[in-house]
Protein backbone atom coordinates (compact mmCIF):
# COMPACT_ATOMS: atom_id res chain seq x y z
CA UNK A 1 0.00 0.00 0.00
CA UNK A 2 1.23 3.48 -0.89
CA UNK A 3 1.40 5.98 1.97
CA UNK A 4 -0.07 9.00 0.17
CA UNK A 5 -1.11 10.83 -2.96
CA UNK A 6 -1.12 14.26 -4.62
CA UNK A 7 -4.10 16.61 -4.52
CA UNK A 8 -5.27 20.20 -4.70
CA UNK A 9 -6.84 22.57 -2.21
CA UNK A 10 -10.48 23.29 -3.07
CA UNK A 11 -11.21 25.67 -0.20
CA UNK A 12 -12.36 25.94 3.40
CA UNK A 13 -15.80 25.31 4.80
CA UNK A 14 -17.45 24.31 8.04
CA UNK A 15 -19.33 21.36 9.50
CA UNK A 16 -21.27 20.66 12.65
CA UNK A 17 -20.62 17.48 14.62
CA UNK A 18 -23.13 15.32 16.42
CA UNK A 19 -23.00 17.67 19.44
CA UNK A 20 -23.73 20.74 17.34
CA UNK A 21 -20.19 22.11 17.64
CA UNK A 22 -18.74 24.15 14.77
CA UNK A 23 -15.82 22.40 13.03
CA UNK A 24 -13.66 24.30 10.49
CA UNK A 25 -12.63 22.00 7.64
CA UNK A 26 -10.71 22.10 4.35
CA UNK A 27 -11.91 20.32 1.21
CA UNK A 28 -9.15 18.63 -0.79
CA UNK A 29 -9.28 17.19 -4.30
CA UNK A 30 -7.37 13.97 -3.67
CA UNK A 31 -6.20 12.55 -6.97
CA UNK A 32 -6.94 10.61 -9.05
CA UNK A 33 -3.32 9.50 -9.16
CA UNK A 34 -1.44 6.73 -10.94
CA UNK A 35 1.72 4.85 -10.06
CA UNK A 36 4.12 5.70 -12.87
CA UNK A 37 7.26 4.03 -11.52
CA UNK A 38 8.71 1.92 -8.74
CA UNK A 39 11.95 2.14 -6.75
CA UNK A 40 13.49 -1.12 -5.54
CA UNK A 41 16.31 -1.80 -3.06
CA UNK A 42 18.20 -3.77 -5.70
CA UNK A 43 18.23 -1.01 -8.32
CA UNK A 44 17.87 2.17 -6.25
CA UNK A 45 18.75 1.28 -2.68
CA UNK A 46 15.30 2.00 -1.26
CA UNK A 47 11.65 1.02 -1.75
CA UNK A 48 9.13 3.59 -2.95
CA UNK A 49 6.50 4.33 -5.57
CA UNK A 50 6.43 7.25 -8.00
CA UNK A 51 2.93 8.73 -7.96
CA UNK A 52 1.64 11.24 -10.51
CA UNK A 53 -1.50 13.39 -10.47
CA UNK A 54 -3.60 12.67 -13.57
CA UNK A 55 -4.34 15.93 -15.40
CA UNK A 56 -4.61 16.98 -19.02
CA UNK A 57 -1.37 18.53 -20.23
CA UNK A 58 -0.34 19.77 -23.68
CA UNK A 59 2.33 17.67 -25.33
CA UNK A 60 4.91 20.47 -25.15
CA UNK A 61 4.53 20.64 -21.36
CA UNK A 62 5.93 17.13 -20.84
CA UNK A 63 9.63 16.44 -21.18
CA UNK A 64 10.73 13.76 -23.63
CA UNK A 65 12.08 11.41 -20.92
CA UNK A 66 8.84 11.72 -18.94
CA UNK A 67 6.72 11.23 -22.09
CA UNK A 68 8.70 8.12 -22.94
CA UNK A 69 8.20 6.72 -19.44
CA UNK A 70 4.43 7.26 -19.64
CA UNK A 71 4.06 5.93 -23.19
CA UNK A 72 6.08 2.84 -22.28
CA UNK A 73 3.36 1.79 -19.81
CA UNK A 74 0.44 3.31 -21.74
CA UNK A 75 -0.33 5.91 -19.08
CA UNK A 76 -2.07 9.28 -19.54
CA UNK A 77 -0.29 12.62 -18.83
CA UNK A 78 0.43 13.26 -15.17
CA UNK A 79 1.53 16.33 -13.24
CA UNK A 80 3.70 16.78 -10.14
CA UNK A 81 5.23 13.33 -9.68
CA UNK A 82 6.18 12.53 -6.08
CA UNK A 83 7.65 9.49 -4.35
CA UNK A 84 5.87 7.79 -1.46
CA UNK A 85 6.91 4.98 0.84
CA UNK A 86 5.33 1.56 0.41
CA UNK A 87 3.89 -0.35 3.36
CA UNK A 88 3.39 -4.08 3.45
CA UNK A 89 4.97 -6.97 1.60
CA UNK A 90 2.79 -6.78 -1.50
CA UNK A 91 4.23 -4.14 -3.83
CA UNK A 92 1.90 -2.14 -6.11
CA UNK A 93 2.21 -2.31 -9.89
CA UNK A 94 2.85 0.46 -12.39
CA UNK A 95 -0.50 1.77 -13.60
CA UNK A 96 -2.38 1.15 -10.35
CA UNK A 97 -4.85 3.91 -9.50
CA UNK A 98 -4.80 5.74 -6.16
CA UNK A 99 -7.86 7.71 -5.13
CA UNK A 100 -9.42 9.26 -2.04
CA UNK A 101 -10.43 5.74 -0.97
CA UNK A 102 -6.86 5.39 0.32
CA UNK A 103 -8.06 7.15 3.50
CA UNK A 104 -10.95 6.58 5.84
CA UNK A 105 -12.72 8.90 8.31
CA UNK A 106 -10.74 9.45 11.55
CA UNK A 107 -7.43 8.73 9.80
CA UNK A 108 -4.63 11.19 10.54
CA UNK A 109 -2.78 12.77 7.60
CA UNK A 110 0.10 15.18 7.03
CA UNK A 111 -0.46 17.83 4.35
CA UNK A 112 2.55 19.45 2.65
CA UNK A 113 2.32 22.52 0.42
CA UNK A 114 3.61 26.00 -0.33
CA UNK A 115 2.28 28.83 1.82
CA UNK A 116 0.85 31.98 0.26
CA UNK A 117 3.48 34.35 -1.06
CA UNK A 118 3.34 37.83 0.51
CA UNK A 119 6.18 39.47 -1.43
CA UNK A 120 8.61 41.89 0.24
CA UNK A 121 7.35 42.84 3.71
CA UNK A 122 8.64 44.88 6.63
CA UNK A 123 9.51 43.71 10.12
CA UNK A 124 6.10 44.51 11.63
CA UNK A 125 4.23 42.15 9.31
CA UNK A 126 7.02 39.65 8.73
CA UNK A 127 8.30 39.24 12.32
CA UNK A 128 5.49 40.83 14.35
CA UNK A 129 7.63 43.71 15.67
CA UNK A 130 5.68 46.08 17.89
CA UNK A 131 6.84 49.29 16.21
CA UNK A 132 7.15 52.67 17.81
CA UNK A 133 4.66 55.18 19.11
CA UNK A 134 2.16 56.45 16.57
CA UNK A 135 1.78 59.96 18.00
CA UNK A 136 3.63 62.76 19.83
CA UNK A 137 6.01 63.25 16.95
CA UNK A 138 7.89 60.00 17.54
CA UNK A 139 8.87 59.61 13.85
CA UNK A 140 9.43 55.93 14.65
CA UNK A 141 6.40 53.91 13.59
CA UNK A 142 7.20 50.70 11.70
CA UNK A 143 11.01 50.85 11.59
CA UNK A 144 13.15 47.94 12.85
CA UNK A 145 15.26 49.98 15.28
CA UNK A 146 18.87 49.22 16.18
CA UNK A 147 20.38 46.16 14.49
CA UNK A 148 23.86 46.16 16.08
CA UNK A 149 26.66 48.10 17.73
CA UNK A 150 28.71 50.91 16.17
CA UNK A 151 32.29 50.48 17.37
CA UNK A 152 32.45 46.76 18.12
CA UNK A 153 31.93 44.41 16.38
CA UNK A 154 30.87 46.92 13.72
CA UNK A 155 28.74 44.43 11.81
CA UNK A 156 25.31 42.90 11.76
CA UNK A 157 25.17 39.36 13.12
CA UNK A 158 23.80 36.61 10.84
CA UNK A 159 20.17 35.74 11.47
CA UNK A 160 19.10 39.27 12.39
CA UNK A 161 15.39 39.62 11.80
CA UNK A 162 14.81 42.19 9.06
CA UNK A 163 12.53 43.06 6.18
CA UNK A 164 12.51 40.64 3.24
CA UNK A 165 10.61 38.06 1.25
CA UNK A 166 7.67 36.59 3.16
CA UNK A 167 5.75 33.41 2.49
CA UNK A 168 5.99 30.94 -0.41
CA UNK A 169 7.72 28.36 1.76
CA UNK A 170 7.08 24.65 2.14
CA UNK A 171 4.85 24.05 5.14
CA UNK A 172 3.89 20.70 6.68
CA UNK A 173 0.73 20.57 8.78
CA UNK A 174 0.71 17.35 10.78
CA UNK A 175 -1.96 15.10 12.22
CA UNK A 176 -5.05 16.49 10.51
CA UNK A 177 -8.10 14.31 11.03
CA UNK A 178 -10.01 13.09 7.98
CA UNK A 179 -13.65 13.97 8.63
CA UNK A 180 -15.30 12.76 5.42
CA UNK A 181 -14.33 10.84 2.28
CA UNK A 182 -16.22 11.25 -1.01
CA UNK A 183 -14.89 8.44 -3.19
CA UNK A 184 -17.17 9.27 -6.13
CA UNK A 185 -15.72 12.78 -6.52
CA UNK A 186 -12.26 12.08 -5.04
CA UNK A 187 -12.74 14.56 -2.21
CA UNK A 188 -11.28 14.55 1.28
CA UNK A 189 -12.59 16.75 4.09
CA UNK A 190 -9.99 17.31 6.82
CA UNK A 191 -10.32 19.19 10.08
CA UNK A 192 -8.42 22.50 10.19
CA UNK A 193 -6.44 24.52 7.66
CA UNK A 194 -3.79 23.53 5.14
CA UNK A 195 -1.08 25.66 3.45
CA UNK A 196 -1.61 27.70 0.31
CA UNK A 197 -4.40 29.37 -1.60
CA UNK A 198 -7.24 27.69 -3.45
CA UNK A 199 -5.88 25.49 -6.23
CA UNK A 200 -2.53 24.87 -4.53
CA UNK A 201 -1.04 21.43 -5.21
CA UNK A 202 -0.55 19.42 -2.02
CA UNK A 203 1.05 16.19 -0.88
CA UNK A 204 -1.32 14.21 1.34
CA UNK A 205 0.30 11.34 3.22
CA UNK A 206 -0.46 9.20 6.23
CA UNK A 207 0.73 10.76 9.45
CA UNK A 208 4.28 9.65 10.14
CA UNK A 209 4.24 10.62 13.82
CA UNK A 210 0.70 10.46 15.22
CA UNK A 211 0.25 12.03 18.66
CA UNK A 212 0.77 9.76 21.63
CA UNK A 213 -2.35 8.65 23.43
CA UNK A 214 -2.76 10.30 26.82
CA UNK A 215 -2.69 8.02 29.82
CA UNK A 216 -6.05 7.77 31.54
CA UNK A 217 -6.21 9.26 35.02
Amino acid sequence: MVHGLIGRKVGMSQLFDEHGRHVPVTVLQAGPCLIVGLRSPEANGYRAAQVGLVQHLPGNRISKPRRGQLEKHGLPPVRHIKEFAIAGEQAPAVGDKISAALFQPQDLVDVIGLSKGKGFQGVVKRHHFRGGAATHGSMFHRAPGSIGQSSFPSRVFPGMRAAGHMGHKQITVKNLEVVRVDEANNLLVVRGAVPGARGTYLVIRRSQRPPKARASA
